[in-house]
């Protein structure tokens, strides 16, 4: 794994590493949005907006790659200048096709959809106080407690836990301020969630999609149709829901601020998030 310094900063020496190497070939560029191309209060800085705009116009395919549902993701998009392409929302649970003589100016055309119910149930059992809201197959969100974020993208529906265990969902949220991250771990190891795809946030907060699919899954689905080999894919990521994106990627780049086990999956770390450390790495491949 190489740190990306100060003093060796991905927008100078990677610059000429990446043309010499690439030959000027067209990338698959995957970024995560949230820690990655905005800060922990949404906030996209001038510089990381203007390098993936470059990248972008520099011909490579860029896609966003989000945990966050379609709604949230289309402003992102919007901002960094993409209107053809793909990009991947839902952690892989939802995927888009960009055009803009599409209506509204995208298509789904992958939802990966799975029954919460036995998920739920184990949930909260183990985790009686936390909150919980879920994606139903046709992009509503119901929650209890009056449960609402803004990687949701609409205005979640109250309704009592009953009715969620009946919903066909694409994604699932669960959120406590009670407890903490490795409290959320212990509980899941302990009631083992057989059948889904689960990652635990910064926070004690557990966002869970159907078995299989994460945003590496959805993201190798594009790599193929778009004719990308393996080493011209580059991925930037923070999160916990990143380590496989950035295990698949030829180029996987962690954000300086991620846990742990995230900076381990990665082949490089960049700035943090509050250091432009996205911009610097997107400098370097055009």
């Amino acid at each position: 794994m190489t740190t990306v310094t100060e003093t060796s900063v991905a927008g100078n020496d990677d610059r000429r590493d990446t043309t010499n190497n690439l030959n000027g070939r067209k990338l698959m560029v995957a970024l995560d949005v949230d820690g990655t191309l905005v800060d922990h209060d949404g906030h996209m800085s001038p510089g990381v907006r203007q390098a993936a705009q470059a990248v972008v116009a520099a011909g490579h395919d860029v896609l966003v790659a989000t945990g966050r549902s379609l709604n949230a993701t289309l402003p992102i998009i919007e901002k960094i200048g993409i209107d053809r392409g793909y990009a991947v929302c839902c952690n892989g649970g939802v995927t888009l096709r960009l055009h803009p003589e599409l209506d509204g100016g995208y298509e789904v055309i992958h939802k990966a959809t799975f029954d919460p119910a036995p998920a739920l149930r184990a949930l909260r059992e183990r985790l009686p106080s936390a909150k919980y809201a879920l994606e139903d197959e046709d992009g509503n969100f119901l929650s209890t407690e009056r449960f609402q974020d803004a990687s949701f993208g609409v205005e979640a529906v109250g309704v009592d836990f009953h009715t969620m265990l009946e919903a066909t969902a694409v994604r699932v949220v669960v959120f406590s301020t009670e407890n903490t991250p490795e409290e959320f771990n212990e509980a899941i190891r302990q009631i083992g969630l057989a059948g889904v795809t689960y990652s635990v946030g910064w926070t004690a907060w557990l966002d869970i999609a159907a078995a299989g699919v994460t945003k590496a899954s959805a993201l190798e689905e594009l790599r193929v149709r778009l004719g990308v080999e393996q080493h011209l894919t580059v991925a930037i990521g923070d999160g916990r829901n990143d380590i496989e994106m950035l295990t698949w990627a030829g180029r996987g780049v962690a954000m300086g601020q991620a846990p742990e086990e995230v900076l381990a999956a990665a082949d490089e770390v960049t700035h943090s998030v509050y250091d432009d450390g996205a911009a610097h790495v997107l400098r370097s491949l055009v």
